[in-house]
């Protein structure tokens, strides 16, 4: 199946109820399971990742198939290493082959019995719940943050609590602090000690009363439209100054291409303000979901670009660099990835035939399909293979780009 999709025929007027954020929803499950399953959770997440985990957490088979979830497999491999129970955790064929070979030794430092049941350093693993004695345990800061917040999560259980250094540079540094902040709503503190060493003390999560806000992550498309757009007004809602979500950092990024963020009581109005930077330079380490929206909608604006900080994207639903090159291609620009971290574009484009329609794929990656879809405003029209891969994280999408105004066909 594939969507075809028009832009509106006048300028982008909207008012957008975003989706609720699935990262703050899987962590506050997760901790909420730890505490009994007690707390009253309102505005959790209808996403696909989140329905997988919720299902995991309130399920007693010994199989669970979090299907593509990477942040359910991570986040559960720490709850059922430290929990009691046997457990099998597989996923989809492309999870089986995303490593986690990196949480599974860290797991096994702490007291862990996880065995692979196939390719070693890759799931699926067999899991031997059991109270892990914890302590210290050093790891790159390099890796996947959710490791990272993994093994936070389920610390205040360790019989020494946690202890954990990370060394060298620390990427999606945001998602560990919205972690942390989540233990401190639920009861447990995990604190700095130093610049490069978080500590949690044994204790127990208590259940409480907790609001999940809006997705920044899902706002970032609509930034892109207001970006991209000849002019335009969105409102949307649920989203906060004061917010925990590193991607909250798109407001002051779209800023430079050219975008107005204005907080009013609920959430936030887009507004088209025209000036643009002529050239973009970031580092993305500390918001890698945010890159695909950057390259799509910098490039349709004719604006060169250098990012870097991009190591996690190989290691995504798909390898992202390479998916990202390709799918530009087809609109005819020649992106230049530099190692896994850096991708740039320099303004070379080449020709397309004129009565082409791009078709792009989406490789069974949700932001692929978001972030390519606004591209409709700076062509005739664009066509999405696969687009109910958006489910993952937003499945309203489509239905949100209808109400904007957006011709949506199945092709």
């Amino acid at each position: 199946m594939a969507y075809e999709i028009t832009s509106p025929s006048l300028p982008v007027r909207a008012e957008i109820a975003l989706p609720f954020s699935k990262s703050i929803s899987n962590r506050a499950l997760l901790m909420d399971a730890l505490c009994g399953g007690k707390s009253v959770l309102l505005n959790i997440s209808d996403c696909d990742d989140t329905r997988v985990m919720l299902r995991a957490l309130r399920s007693d088979e010994e199989v669970v198939d979090i299907m593509a979830a990477g942040t359910a497999m991570r986040f559960l491999t720490a709850y059922y290493a430290a929990t009691e129970g046997s457990h099998l955790l597989t996923g989809t064929e492309r999870m089986r082959q995303r490593p986690i070979h990196a949480l599974v030794d860290a797991l096994r430092a702490l007291g862990a019995k996880i065995d692979y049941a196939g390719r070693e350093g890759f799931p699926p693993l067999r899991i031997e719940g059991l109270q892990l004695k914890g302590g210290v345990l050093e790891m790159p800061g390099s890796i996947s943050s959710q490791y990272v917040s993994a093994l936070l999560m389920v610390a205040p259980y360790f019989k020494e609590g946690l202890r954990l250094k990370l060394s060298g540079e620390v990427i999606s540094k945001p998602y560990i602090l919205l972690t942390m902040r989540l233990m401190h709503d639920f009861g447990v503190e995990a604190r700095w000690e130093g610049e490069d060493a978080i500590v949690v003390s044994p204790s127990r999560y208590k259940p409480v009363r907790f609001v999940v806000e809006a997705d920044w992550s899902a706002a970032s498309y609509w930034y892109e439209m207001a970006a991209l757009a000849e002019d335009a007004e969105i409102k949307l809602s649920g989203l906060f100054k004061d917010s925990g979500q590193g991607d909250s950092k798109v407001a002051e990024l779209f800023r430079m291409l050219g975008v107005e963020t204005q907080f009013v009581p609920g959430g936030v109005v887009l507004k088209k303000q025209g000036a643009q930077v002529a050239s973009l330079e970031y580092d993305f380490t500390g918001q890698p979901d945010l890159a695909q929206t950057f390259v799509v909608a910098c490039a349709l604006k004719g604006i060169p670009f250098r990012f870097t900080g991009l190591q996690s994207l190989r290691i995504k639903e798909t390898d992202r660099i390479s998916a990202l090159v390709a799918e530009m291609g087809k609109l005819g620009y020649v992106l230049e990835p530099q190692g896994d971290s850096v991708l740039s574009w320099d303004g070379r484009k080449h020709a397309l035939l004129p009565s082409a329609v791009p078709a792009i794929d989406t490789y069974e990656d949700h932001r692929m399909a978001m972030a390519f879809a606004p591209a409709c405003l700076k062509l005739p029209k664009v066509r999405i293979n696969d687009p109910q891969v958006v489910s993952k994280s937003y499945p309203s999408y489509w239905d949100d780009l209808r109400q904007a105004g957006f011709s949506i066909s199945e092709r």
